[in-house]
């Protein structure tokens, strides 16, 4: 049981500071820029600045090949400490583009960590208990890093100024970079590094040379095509309505400040809760069935949701529905969020061990395309057909979703059976 703590802390405490620049970059950063009188135009450029993790995969094979986790982990997050040292240093109403640079800094080295972490996590986790209860630990700690530097820092910068904040974010990651350099946990890990290094050297170096070896061997992996689908469509139903129906609210019923509130605040709090009960359900349930269930209550919810759109008539009634509404779609997606990545991470130990960060890394990147290039058209979907023509497609999208997830169940990469598979 104390091994098992022990995973989770080293786990949740470096997904949680992974999710610092995402939070320093949705969050923070749009409003401090507007307060300093920069145009909507160049805070909108920021967001090139998320390019590292669209490309983390083209690296991710020479960080499952060459060194061992622990040094990855320690460089990346010492790296991240610097750069966070850097923006310390500038000040973004006149060094706007060094703050850019230092900020796409963070990002490639955060992407970096999310390959080795993800390895780590990968060779860690054995069962199905622990594979839920680890996933939790990543979606919640990044979930709460981001809220951290989002949230937090952002309630204290008026106070605190700029430079003092990056200071705090500097000793945070030379803590986190220290703790990691002699974790226990990494001791097992480190030494199948140190004695797959000589093979390394051999055939399976020369592979990292040649990514089309990998990609085939990855491709090969059991339940890997439909992991690919599922990936890439999962959230993209869910994702139209989380992005606009806030819009919706903010035209008809609520303030800016309110939503702020409602659905920034209270609505994450119940997507950390839906994460965090996934891992318990996990230990107790069978993936496949959970998902089931998950995604049919999904597919409710947003009946639920688009039955609300008819009402434009502002009164408390409404506004406590669309609060209802809005905590149970991020709850459960919160919880689907966690059974995700638990499937990720089962199809990718059902790889050769020298593949195994690559395969997840592949997947995680295919999960956050499939997120930000439907975020970016939802917009357009509703300009051009209207709130509810718009609804009726993302309904439609969260209906597919279930049904490509019940028919997998019972016969095909969901299967029982498949699932309790050991890894080779």
């Amino acid at each position: 049981m104390q091994i098992m703590n022990d995973k989770l802390v080293f786990l949740g405490l470096l997904y949680f500071v992974q999710g610092i620049p995402y939070g320093l970059q949705s969050s923070l950063l749009p409003v401090y820029l507007r307060g300093a009188g920069h145009s909507l135009t160049r805070i909108g450029f920021t967001k090139i600045l998320y390019f590292p993790w669209v490309l983390k995969v083209l690296w991710a094979p020479f960080v499952d090949r060459f060194g061992t986790k622990r040094r990855w982990l320690v460089g990346t997050v010492s790296g991240l400490a610097l750069a966070c040292l850097s923006s310390a240093a500038l000040a973004p109403e006149a060094h706007i583009w060094g703050v850019a640079g230092t900020l796409l800094a963070m990002n490639c080295l955060a992407s970096v960590q999310d390959i080795a972490v993800d390895g780590v996590a990968v060779a860690l986790l054995k069962g199905r208990g622990e594979l839920g209860l680890g996933n939790t630990a990543q979606v919640v700690g990044y979930k709460a890093g981001s809220v951290f530097a989002g949230g937090g820092l952002l309630a204290v910068i008026d106070v605190a100024g700029w430079s003092w904040m990056f200071m705090l974010l500097t000793f945070v990651y030379a803590g986190v970079a220290l703790f990691v350099l002699g974790a226990p946990v990494l001791d097992d890990e480190t030494l199948r590094g140190q004695q797959a290094d000589g093979g390394r050297r051999g055939g399976q170096g020369a592979d990292a040379m040649r990514p089309w070896r990998v990609w085939r061997k990855m491709l090969a992996v059991p339940g890997t095509p439909w992991t690919v689908l599922y990936v890439l469509t999962y959230k993209l139903g869910e994702q139209g309505a989380v992005t606009m129906f806030p819009l919706f609210l903010l035209d008809h019923h609520m303030t800016a400040r309110e939503l702020g509130f409602w659905n920034g605040v209270i609505a994450m709090g119940f997507s950390i809760c839906g994460s965090s009960l996934g891992g318990v359900l996990l230990a107790q349930f069978s993936i496949g069935a959970l998902m089931r269930r998950v995604f049919v209550l999904r597919t409710v919810s947003m009946v639920f949701q688009s039955s609300l759109l008819t009402v434009l008539e502002p009164s408390a009634l409404m506004k406590g529905m669309a609060v209802l509404s809005m905590s149970v779609q991020h709850f459960l997606g919160g919880l689907i969020t966690t059974l995700t990545f638990t499937t990720m991470m089962h199809c990718s130990q059902r790889a050769e061990e020298s593949i195994q960060s690559t395969h997840y890394s592949f997947l995680a990147t295919l999960e956050v395309l499939g997120k930000l290039t439907f975020s970016a058209l939802a917009g357009a979907v509703v300009d051009w057909f209207g709130f509810q023509v718009a609804y009726l497609f993302f309904l439609t999208l969260s209906a597919g979703t279930a049904l490509h997830v019940w028919t997998a169940t019972f016969t095909g990469a969901l299967r029982e059976h498949q699932l309790k598979e050991q890894p080779k």
